[in-house]
């Protein structure tokens, strides 16, 4: 498009610009150029060169259009694809966060029940402990009792062996037997 537009200024050239002399002489430099642009052009013309350079740069020009749509495309996509990712992190946040919020409440409850366990084994160990301190007690209160009767039959024999005399305690040997044979028999 430039050269259509230098041609009209070329061809308006003056003889101001001119070397010395008339300017239509093939011995003024300027007016041999002049034709030899001319002529240039004329060639370019004739071959179709604006035309082809003109079909290149649209070329060049769809190319350049097709490869905005492709970015604009790529890019369009991208976003949505971006969308669809922070989308998908908020929605693992969130779920993360649930499963926070559930592994407390599963810790607390699991604490609550071993607490539970915890108070019903001390209660256990606790009444345990009491049954055989009962027991002992009762053992230890059996054994009193035992070496108290113990001790006193060892007293009432002594105190009967010392106030008895032989003939008093053949009768009562007696005495016994005829019991153990009528319990007996």
């Amino acid at each position: 498009m430039r050269l259509l537009y230098s041609l009209p200024a070329a061809a308006v050239a003056t003889p101001a610009m001119a070397a010395s002399g008339p300017f239509f002489s093939l011995s003024n430099t300027d007016f041999i150029v002049s034709i030899a642009f001319l002529v240039f052009v004329g060639v370019l013309i004739y071959f179709k060169v604006p035309g082809m350079l003109a079909g290149l740069l649209d070329k060049r020009s769809e190319t350049i259009r097709t490869e905005l749509d492709n970015a604009r495309r790529l890019r369009e996509e991208a976003q949505t694809i971006l969308a669809e990712f922070e989308r998908k992190q908020k929605d693992v946040q969130e779920e993360a966060g649930r499963i926070v919020a559930q592994a407390k409440r599963d810790a607390e409850e699991a604490a609550d029940q071993a607490r539970k366990d915890l108070d019903a084994s001390i209660a256990r160990r606790i009444r345990t402990a009491e049954d055989q301190i009962a027991s002992a007690e009762e053992n230890a209160v059996r054994e009193v009792r035992d070496r108290a009767v113990q001790i006193a039959v060892a007293a009432a024999g002594d105190v009967i062996a010392k106030g008895m005399t032989p003939a008093d305690a053949n009768a009562l040997i007696e005495d016994s037997l005829a019991t153990v044979d009528a319990k007996l028999h």
